[in-house]
């Protein structure tokens, strides 16, 4: 067995039911900051663990490779593979489920209920039980049985319509999975911390569908209160100018200049006049955008990008490279933040992850524990759990 984790939510035993990325996701965030996280397979494993290439080292004797895309969203995790359909590991399940503080599910609606634990049973095992649940759509509603996946959320929530130059584009990773995950996580630690007043657990739900319209911020609002639908916008703010990536001589770089003040640092550091009437204020810039686009280019294609960034930071203006993930992974201030953590797995030697983005006051770490331990094996932690079990 692991060793026992330390960090915030140390007494918490997290049943993680999910697959994919949302539910997996929300369960990694609380590994990190300590939780025991058990993450019930079937057979066959995360439907992610077969979502390569790329693949994380050789396959096994019996073809067995984890991809990529797995390792990213199950550290600080141990497997156990149950088949919910077998009395005997249903028994299992609902041993589980008696000491556990939490579990998470992502099953299509119904189904967790057709395999013998309905809200009802589970708190009937476990009276402090906090169940989380993630669906596409949400529980209930007109289209509640809809499947739900990341790209579908992304174009029905709206997202994609604000995303893009010429047409509508999805986000460059799962960020429906991703916030929705983020969502189950925070709303789950609520309902722990509530628990210790009404000493009953319960449910938190949230979807794909309420990750997206949760995020639209100011661009929902520009059509619940102004009436505008908001179109694509690219590379550039549609309300602040300017505000976006722009050419330069070299790389492109992106420059936010987000009050009137620095817009009078920024004009002057590279040498427009503040106060020419298409640009003095912001309304005025947002109007004119394209002229203001195409005089700040003419001025940067006479240096190269890292001529333009070390006079902008110098002057105090937010402005910042593009970098590949490449560069992202190797840069210091990355590494320094914790954000790139080494583990140990039993069959891939040494792993590099992406790290908790949180860090805690007595922890250089990412995340509350002191050590992560890596994406588990397809039930390697089988016998041991049930060994923990007849304890």
């Amino acid at each position: 067995m692991p060793a026992p984790p330390v960090g915030p939510l140390s007494d918490v035993l997290v049943l993680d039911l999910t697959r994919a990325l949302a539910g997996p996701h929300a369960a990694m965030m609380l590994g990190d900051l300590g939780a025991r996280v058990i993450k019930v397979e079937s057979a066959t494993g995360d439907d992610t663990r077969a979502w390569g290439p790329p693949w994380a080292g050789e396959a096994t004797e019996d073809g067995r490779r984890d991809s990529t895309y797995f390792l990213s969203a199950n550290r600080n995790k141990e497997s156990i593979v149950l088949d919910l359909k077998d009395t005997a590991d249903a028994d299992v399940l609902a041993r589980l489920v008696a000491r556990a503080d939490v579990l998470l599910e992502n099953f299509r609606s119904g189904v967790l209920d057709r395999l013998g634990f309905t809200e009802e049973r589970l708190h009937e095992l476990n009276p402090l039980l906090v169940i989380g649940r993630i669906t596409g759509f949400g529980h209930d509603g007109p289209e509640a049985s809809r499947a739900g996946y990341d790209q579908i959320a992304q174009g029905e929530g709206g997202l994609m319509s604000v995303t893009g130059t010429d047409q509508p584009t999805k986000v460059g990773v799962p960020i429906a999975d991703l916030l929705a995950g983020m969502n189950l996580a925070y709303g789950v630690t609520a309902a722990l911390h509530e628990r210790t007043r009404t000493g009953r657990g319960r449910v938190v739900r949230t979807s794909l569908l309420a990750a997206v319209v949760g995020v639209h911020a100011f661009q929902g609002t520009r059509w619940t209160v102004a009436g505008e639908v908001p179109g694509v916008s690219g590379a550039h703010h549609p309300a602040i100018a300017p505000y976006g990536m722009f050419a330069t001589g070299s790389a492109p770089i992106q420059v936010a200049v987000g009050s009137e003040g620095l817009w009078r640092t920024f004009a002057t550091a590279i040498g427009l006049d503040p106060d020419d009437p298409r640009f003095r204020l912001n309304g005025d810039r947002v109007a004119h955008r394209d002229e203001l686009i195409a005089a700040i280019e003419r001025v940067f294609a006479t240096e190269p990008a890292e001529h333009w960034l070390e006079a902008l930071i110098s002057a105090g203006v937010p402005a910042g490279m593009v970098r590949t993930m490449n560069e992202v992974y190797e840069w210091e201030q990355t590494q320094s933040q914790g954000l790139v953590l080494d583990v140990e797995h039993a069959a891939y030697g040494t792993l590099r992850l992406s790290g908790s983005p949180l860090r805690f006051d007595d922890n250089a770490h990412s995340g509350g524990r002191a050590e992560h331990a890596p994406p588990p094996l397809l039930d390697e932690h089988g016998a041991a759990i049930r060994a923990w079990l007849d304890e």
